[in-house]
């Protein structure tokens, strides 16, 4: 992903990763003052508490969602919360929460001017767009119930672990080996939700700037030709949350998306998330929602694509589902759903042909 470029204008506000080295594309993210902090967590989650989320207008109540270091392991009892460690090379013993807006409030790996010079350590937030789409999930049991599922961009996996409480399989993908590490922990911290349901969690590379799945098996997270078989022969719902800040990754996810679709067998729907956020460009010296924008574009693209053996078809997502972690529901977080179906052929009868 090197030959990406970040230009001064550039928003990328909802990037929550780490990388203990400098091997990969995020690094340049935290070079030019983007967050980009250690996100590790544990969900407690008491199943007796829990009503048919799959239902409409059940009684749902919004549970909180804290977070603590590992030295504070206290979290609510009730509902799902969100319990996030940080390992041996955070800080330890330093509790975040959440902010006058209801953001989870997280400290952050210092930036260090020097490696012998640490700085104090910034404040950052978890943002909402991942939020929104966990409490999609919690929603829509139904929907997730025994499917092979396909995240996009895991970042800290969090929406992968949630749906794999319900789907037989979920693969889990990113790029970059520490950052997949990253979710194998989390997994690994939460593998009290999976266990009862059975179902299982592949953390895999997925470059969207290429067009292979990586088999090579010296490679960390990489494909076995069994895994791609099953990925092709049975994912039939895709996630992708909190993604679209630049506009070449927003390019490159939505190639990915089409190029996933003539290659799975079945019809599938991907489910997106996104925040619309007003951010003041230098480009263009005013308020701008550009990265929303083009995702948009890419949207009607997308479904105005004609004359292929599939048919694209896009509808938002109401908001109105149940609230389970707590978090500023805002009007600008949004879901997208994108439906694909194989195209069929009219049936020409004899007569009508003549």
């Amino acid at each position: 992903m090197d030959e990406i470029t970040f230009k001064s204008d550039t928003v990328l506000s909802d990037v929550h990763l780490h990388t203990p080295n400098q091997r990969h594309l995020m690094v340049r993210l935290s070079g030019v003052g983007q967050p980009v902090f250690l996100s590790q967590f544990k969900l407690l989650w008491n199943q007796a508490s829990q009503t048919d989320s799959g239902a409409e207008g059940g009684n749902h109540r919004a549970h909180h969602a804290e977070v603590t270091s590992p030295a504070r392991s206290s979290c609510s009892s009730e509902g799902v919360s969100l319990q996030a460690g940080a390992d041996a090379t955070s800080q330890e013993g330093v509790a975040a929460q959440l902010d006058e807006d209801g953001d989870l409030d997280v400290v952050r790996r210092p930036r260090a001017a020097s490696p012998s010079k640490p700085s104090g350590p910034p404040r950052d937030k978890v943002w909402r767009g991942a939020l929104f789409l966990a409490d999609y999930i919690l929603s829509q049991r139904d929907l997730f119930q025994g499917r092979t599922v396909l995240e996009l961009g895991a970042g800290t996996g969090l929406a992968s672990i949630l749906a794999a409480t319900m789907a037989q399989t979920v693969y889990c993908t990113d790029v970059g080996a520490d950052l997949l590490a990253m979710c194998q922990r989390n997994i690994a911290l939460n593998s009290h939700l999976t266990a009862a349901g059975g179902g299982v969690i592949k953390v895999k590379e997925l470059d969207w700037l290429k067009d292979d799945l990586c088999t090579d098996p010296e490679v960390p997270f990489s494909w076995s030709e069994e895994d791609i078989s099953d990925l092709y022969g049975h994912t039939t719902i895709l996630l992708a949350a909190e993604v679209f800040y630049d506009d070449d990754l927003t390019d490159a996810l939505f190639k990915t998306l089409s190029r996933l679709a003539h290659r799975l067998k079945n019809a599938s729907t991907a489910i997106l998330s996104v925040e619309k956020r007003l951010n003041f460009t230098l480009r263009h010296l005013e308020v701008t929602c550009e990265a929303y924008d083009h995702f948009r574009s890419c949207l009607r693209r997308l479904e105005g694509l004609t004359g292929g053996r599939l048919r694209f078809a896009v509808e938002p997502v109401d908001a109105s589902f149940p609230q389970l972690l707590v978090y500023e529901r805002i009007q600008q977080l949004e879901l997208w759903k994108v439906f694909v179906e194989p195209v069929t052929e009219p049936i020409v009868s004899a007569d009508t042909a003549s």
